[in-house]
């Protein structure tokens, strides 16, 4: 005991050092946490924190804007059940805002997340204003982001893989929507996934530039969905550059036999980049696909890896 103590003084060891830090900040709406509020542990993270920060929140419908400064770092979220751990709100791109302008796109979105190393896992995150336009439900700028199953869940724009030269990892998530649903620059991989069409539109519409190899890259995912047969594309290119792969997936009866659309633009086919491998289902026929489309052969799919699409980093998977 006297040599622990010993210890503690010369600062070698400390029982309060440790404490503090597995400490988890708890949020629940009844109280019996730390906070009744998301926003409200997120501010209470230390600014530019060397070790993770885990914050469990208990089930409940929380109706908040959330915004995660890229001074939080390596913030862990935990939800306790993902169909009833819920960060949702209701903003979209032709709402005004106090001084009556229109939020648009971006100003649309329920959770901002620009700190790097964030994980999420076992949360909903929804955009409940419906099909009026925009209406982006999850904003995620920063880089070696994880959500690990989580769902996203919105019609126009849900999920907005803002950050250029971001790396995000989805796995195991389920992703709902109509138009563009999946959008944005970053180098993102979507692993075991499932992507659900709610009416005719575009799964992706990606504006990675022209310096990333990779873009969107699907891994064995699962395309269900309410969208009639034959009445949605797998992408759209928002910027020339765009790309987005699909490898091993199962493309149900809503995907449209051209496969890909060049947005009203012949000029984007010679510069977009959307290619596929060994895809299944109903949906997969590469008969009709569009020729600038392309198929991928086993040696230029085996370089679709983790290690190879995200330059070394390993995004863990529990």
């Amino acid at each position: 005991m006297k040599m622990i103590v010993w210890l503690a003084v010369l600062g070698v060891f400390s029982f309060g050092q440790l404490k503090a830090q597995d400490k988890r900040l708890v949020v629940a709406q009844d109280g019996s946490g730390d906070f009744k509020t998301v926003q409200e542990a997120i501010n209470a993270v230390p600014d530019f924190r060397k070790v993770t920060t885990t914050i469990f929140i208990k089930n409940g419908k929380y109706k908040e804007k959330l915004n995660l400064s890229a001074s939080k770092k390596m913030v862990t979220l935990i939800g306790e059940d993902v169909d009833k751990t819920i960060l949702t709100y209701d903003d979209y791109a032709q709402k005004k805002n106090r001084f009556g302008e229109e939020m648009g796109t971006s100003g649309s979105s329920g959770f901002y997340i620009y700190g790097d190393e964030f994980t999420a896992k076992n949360i909903t995150f929804e955009n409940t204003a419906g099909p009026v336009g925009q209406a982006v439900a999850l904003w995620v700028a920063g880089d070696k982001a994880s959500f690990l199953n989580c769902k996203m869940l919105g019609f126009q724009d849900t999920l907005y893989t803002y950050g250029p030269g971001s790396k995000q990892y989805f796995y195991r998530c389920f992703i709902s929507g109509t138009v563009d649903f999946i959008f944005g620059s970053a180098t993102a991989v979507f692993e075991d996934c499932e992507l659900f069409c709610k009416s005719p539109g575009f799964v992706t519409a990606s504006s990675a530039p022209d310096s990333v190899k990779y873009g969107y890259v699907f891994l064995n995912c699962k395309l269900t969905g309410t969208a009639p047969a034959q009445s949605v594309y797998l992408g759209r290119p928002w910027r020339a550059h765009a790309k987005a792969a699909f490898l091993n997936c199962d493309l149900g009866s809503m995907i449209k036999a051209e496969g890909w659309n060049n947005w009203g633009k012949t000029s984007n086919e010679e510069t977009a980049f959307y290619a596929e491998y060994q895809n299944n289902g109903t949906g997969s026929s590469i008969a009709k696909r569009v020729s600038w489309s392309k198929q991928l052969n086993d040696q230029e799919a085996a370089g679709y890896t983790l290690e190879k699409i995200f330059k070394g980093w390993l995004p863990a998977k529990n």
